[in-house]
């Protein structure tokens, strides 16, 4: 295994800062073999959509909670095996000027390996990247794979978060969570940001909102997300 060790060791740098934490991977390893993904393609279900760009989504998922059921899911070795993470990035989405948003705007070569090696720390998932490259990034004009995961990676790695583990082991709503994790992020409010859970109320992702410009803005209201009153509980891992 090739560790990433400025990624480590700015991780425990920040981690030693009182109640906000840096980009999220505790512990990180890049495998050597890096399995090569499949091609993702726009289908009946996701058809391909030429849309003009309103502005973006970066999405965030929280990684103890994806990697509960997935342990010992080989499809999540990376995530979910001998890595430690907290939040990871899911993708850059450009938003359409309404409902709507562009995506498979353009057919793509598989990512190059040393893209994919160069942005597993951030998002543990070789398919994961082809998806968000195909799906996202192609609708994005002049981009690259490797300019397109420069900017999410980047937007991602700037981003701090409040005590997790604090905040999993009292009352929370999901307006609280996003006062929180606005607290640690100077310019960015509660209304720029929409949290999710699953069914149970588990933290599962927090999309938040950019304008054209990719400066945080405040969430269009069709864009949806848990009430600000919502029970939302926060799944802390094994340990």
């Amino acid at each position: 295994m090739t560790f990433n060790r400025a990624l480590l060791a700015g991780a425990a740098a920040l981690a030693a800062l009182p109640g906000v934490a840096g980009a999220q991977a505790y512990r990180c390893a890049v495998p050597d073999e890096i399995a090569t993904p499949h091609p993702d393609l726009p289908n009946e279900r996701e058809p391909q959509r030429l849309l003009p760009i309103g502005g973006y989504t970066l999405a965030i998922s929280w990684s103890p909670q994806f990697c509960r059921t997935r342990m010992h899911d080989p499809k999540a070795r990376m995530q979910c095996g001998g890595n430690r993470f907290g939040f990871v990035l899911h993708g850059l989405w450009p938003d359409g000027e309404g409902k709507d948003w562009p995506q498979y705007c353009a057919a793509t070569d598989i990512v190059p390996r040393q893209v994919i090696a160069a942005n597993l720390c951030s998002t543990p998932s070789a398919q994961l990247l082809q998806h968000e490259w195909a799906k996202h990034g192609t609708c994005m004009a002049g981009e690259t794979p490797a300019s397109f995961f420069r900017r999410s990676t980047g937007m991602y790695a700037r981003l701090r978060y409040p005590d997790m583990n604090a905040l999993s082991r009292r009352p929370l709503t999901a307006g609280q969570f996003a006062a929180a994790l606005a607290r640690a992020n100077p310019g960015l409010s509660a209304d720029m940001m929409r949290i999710t859970a699953n069914r149970q109320g588990w933290l599962d992702e927090v999309w938040l909102c950019l304008d054209r410009k990719f400066a945080f803005t405040t969430c269009p209201a069709h864009q949806g997300g848990l009430a600000a009153d919502a029970r939302l509980r926060i799944w802390r891992g094994p340990r």
